[in-house]
C-alpha cells in the first residue's frame, strides 16, 4: 500500500439513521467530511460534493493505474489530491458522470444509420433474438450491429468502446443482456422483448437502450479525458 494519506475505511461508515425506513442517509461520517475540509481550509465542502469527488477519482486512468494492485484485493483508499482546484474538477466530473450514468435511459440515442433493407418497419420488426456485430473478413467489425434479421446497425464510432465496465465495454453488456436467453438449469425464458413492451411501453427498447449506450459511453470518454493528473496531497 502507498504511503499517501488515505481515508480510513471508517470514515464511510456512516451512523445508523434515526429511522432506517425513512430519510437520507450519508456514506460518510463528519469525521471523513472533516478530514477532506482540513485539506482545502478556505473551501465550503459539503457531503455530497465528497460523494461526487470520490466517484470522479474513481473514473480517473491515473488513480486506477497508482492503485491497480489495492483495487483489485480491497477497498478503494481515497486520497486528497494537491489542490482545491483538482478537488472542484474531480467533483464537479463525478457530479456529470452520475447524472449521465444515472439517467443512461433518458439521454439522446447516438444517430447511427439504421438499415432496414427498404423495408417499411412495425413495432412486432423491432423484436430482439439475439444482436451480432458485423464482420469483415474473419475479423469482427464493431462499426456494424446486426440487430435482427431485419435491422442492421452502422456507422458505430469505434471509441465508444473505450467505456469499460466491469470488464467489457458498456455496449457489449447491452449486446449480451438484451436477447432472448432460456436458463439451463431452471428453464426459465428472459425475453427482453418482454421487458421493453410490458413495463417499458417501447417495443424499440432493446435498439435505442443500445444506441443511448453509444452516448453515454462517448460522454464519459470525454469527462474521463479531461480530468486532471492525479497528484496527491502528502499531510
Amino acid at each position: 500500500m502507498s504511503d499517501d494519506k488515505a481515508v480510513p475505511a471508517d470514515m464511510f461508515t456512516a451512523p445508523p439513521a434515526t429511522n432506517p425506513q425513512h430519510g437520507r442517509r450519508d456514506a460518510l461520517t463528519d469525521e471523513g467530511l472533516e478530514h477532506f475540509r482540513s485539506a482545502y481550509p478556505n473551501e465550503t465542502i459539503s457531503k455530497e460534493d465528497v460523494f461526487y469527488y470520490i466517484y470522479g477519482l474513481l473514473h480517473s486512468p491515473d488513480y486506477r493505474a497508482r492503485y491497480a494492485d489495492n483495487l483489485a484485493k480491497e477497498l478503494p483508499r481515497i486520497p486528497c489530491v494537491k489542490t482545491a482546484a483538482d478537488f472542484w474538477a474531480f467533483s464537479r466530473a463525478g457530479r456529470a458522470l452520475a447524472e449521465l450514468h444515472l439517467g443512461y435511459e433518458t439521454v439522446a440515442p447516438y444517430p447511427v444509420r439504421v438499415d432496414t433493407g427498404g423495408k417499411h418497419i412495425a413495432d412486432t420488426d423491432y423484436r430482439v433474438e439475439k444482436m451480432r456485430y458485423g464482420k469483415r473478413g474473419k475479423e469482427k467489425d464493431l462499426t456494424t450491429l446486426h440487430y435482427n434479421n431485419t435491422i442492421t446497425l452502422t456507422g458505430i464510432p469505434l471509441e465508444a468502446y473505450d467505456y469499460v465496465v466491469n470488464g467489457k465495454p458498456a455496449l457489449d453488456w447491452v449486446v449480451e443482456r438484451q436477447c432472448v436467453k432460456t436458463d439451463k438449469a431452471s428453464g426459465i425464458v428472459n425475453d427482453a422483448n418482454d421487458w421493453a413492451i410490458e413495463t417499458m411501453g417501447n417495443p424499440k427498447y432493446p435498439l435505442e437502450l443500445f444506441q443511448r449506450v453509444i452516448t453515454v459511453s462517448l460522454e464519459t470518454m470525454r469527462i474521463v479525458k479531461i480530468l486532471p493528473a492525479l497528484d496527491i496531497l502528502h499531510r
